[in-house]
């Protein structure tokens, strides 16, 4: 995203510059951060067409890819800091978005009751819903001041990583979804002056009225909170690997890690919003009881909120070395591994979801023996092809001693893969 934010705009300065002293304006930091992807995708592609290498290591050719891989790194790392800046700045300002767009949404229903009271004539129903909004929407601005520097609103389903939960969001919805519903029955009965209809108001509120909205709301809420500790406990147990986003992106609720679309996530939300906006109109038609969601429905959505989590269940996996051989480059005669030699290790899960930025690339290490080897970044046009998911290239350096060695790598997530034993000789 950054990179296509570097391309796209990143000669257009707008009215805050790169040197914007506004403190914590989000501007100069967006334009900091620009500029330094700019500069290194020109380093990168310079470097991969052989330019700017000094004299001094030209005429090694691991010289100079150590080099190279030293300059990216540092470069890389430029890049990274302004990342983790502008994300600051933009999550810092975040709140003052959520809060408009919590006073828009209730301006559009004002608009919706407005509109559809001409003719039909203004109830009570109407008043009670403007009401519940208005308290609803007070409420989460008072709760997005608070936590004005974690995204306002949209903290709470902010998780550790610094991305959207897609769980926490459906359970959030509905949350709210049914307090507004409750604040709808309170504020009827609170304007009822007849007993008969306080008490048809009270019995609305009886569980065999809402037994589906009752059940889904435990359901996603339960979900939120399993997901958590499944994601931790995998984590901590390395068969889950989770890099931190540099902040939150609506796209988080239907992709994974890398930002690839995942089914699970898709369908939960999905099936979640056409549930919800079904007990919305229902709550419209009668404003009098909880909405009764069919448990045809209810069924459905329990049965989507059961498959995102065996898709929690089922993704990342540790990292595993399949098999360590010696790099042979074309002219080169077949020979066991000494030290000096390139060795090609070759597996899978070396580079987690989320971690094909070069700073996170940098972070790789393969443990040789007693020796810790950096894995050295080859740049070509548009990427790298050192490392990857399933290769690392690296050298094994003099220090490792002759005889049987293990080798294992660390990926970027601080994750070691299986001990694989190879034989290195003199």
């Amino acid at each position: 995203m950054a990179v296509q934010e570097a391309r796209q705009g990143g000669e257009h300065l707008g009215a805050h510059g790169g040197g914007c002293a506004c403190g914590d304006c989000p501007h100069g930091a967006r334009e900091g951060h620009r500029r330094a992807v700019a500069a290194f995708l020109v380093k990168r592609d310079g470097f991969a067409a052989g330019e700017g290498l000094p004299a001094a290591v030209a005429h090694s050719a691991s010289a100079s890819r150590q080099w190279v891989s030293d300059e990216l790194t540092q470069s890389a790392d430029v890049v990274a800091e302004r990342g983790r800046a502008e994300g600051g700045a933009w999550l810092a300002h975040l709140w003052h978005r959520t809060a408009f767009a919590v006073w828009g949404a209730f301006v559009v229903l004002l608009l919706v009751q407005s509109l559809t009271a001409i003719g039909a004539g203004w109830t009570a129903a109407r008043t009670a819903g403007l009401l519940a909004a208005l308290m609803v929407a007070g409420t989460v601005t008072a709760a997005s001041w608070f936590h004005r520097a974690r995204g306002g609103a949209l903290a709470p389903v902010i998780g550790e990583d610094n991305r959207l939960s897609t769980s926490r969001a459906v359970a959030v919805s509905w949350v709210l979804f049914v307090v507004y519903a409750v604040l709808v029955l309170a504020g009827r009965l609170a304007a009822a002056s007849d007993h008969a209809e306080r008490d048809a108001l009270i019995s609305g509120l009886e569980l065999a009225r809402g037994a589906g909205v009752v059940t889904v709301l435990a359901v996603v809420c339960a979900i939120a909170v399993l997901v958590r500790r499944v994601v931790g406990l995998r984590v901590l147990g390395q068969r889950l690997q989770k890099l931190p986003a540099d902040r939150p992106r609506a796209a988080d609720l239907l992709t994974d890690d890398s930002g690839r679309g995942t089914f699970a996530d898709i369908q939960y939300v999905a099936i979640s919003a056409v549930a919800l906006v079904f007990v919305a109109v229902r709550l419209a038609r009668r404003p009098d009881q909880l909405p009764d969601l069919p448990w045809g429905l209810a069924v459905v959505v329990l049965i989507s909120a059961a498959t995102y989590l065996a898709g929690k269940y089922a993704e990342g996996g540790r990292p595993v070395i399949l098999s360590v051989v010696r790099s042979r480059e074309a002219g080169d005669l077949d020979a066991p591994i000494r030290t000096g030699d390139d060795i090609e290790i070759r597996g899978a899960g070396f580079v987690p979801p989320g971690a094909q930025t070069a700073d996170r690339l940098s972070r790789m290490v393969v443990r040789i023996g007693p020796v810790n080897v950096h894995v050295p970044l080859v740049p070509v046009a548009g990427g790298f092809s050192n490392p990857t998911d399933t290769l690392l290239t690296v050298p094994v350096p003099a220090d490792v001693e002759p005889g049987r060695v293990e080798v294992q790598v660390v990926t970027a997530a601080g994750v070691e893969t299986n001990a694989c034993v190879v034989d290195v000789t003199d």
